[in-house]
């Protein structure tokens, strides 16, 4: 659990934004983003192979491009 204890003298905008970049470096946004709706296993598979065949054609550019 990210945890932010503000200063004695601390504005709270400055606690917020501490609190924002500690959230955002854990992670937990794009944990909260991936488990905001339920998805199949079919629906899991498909996405990973769409990621592997864009993550192929992006090297296979930067291979030709060099």
């Amino acid at each position: 659990m990210t945890q932010v204890v503000p200063g004695e003298s601390e504005h709270l905008e400055s606690v917020l934004r501490r609190f924002k970049r500690k959230v955002s470096g854990a992670g937990i946004f794009a944990d909260m983003k991936k488990n905001r709706h339920f998805e199949t296993p079919a629906q899991k598979r498909k996405r990973k192979e769409i990621a592997r065949h864009k993550e192929r054609r992006r090297l296979r550019n930067r291979r030709r491009g060099a």
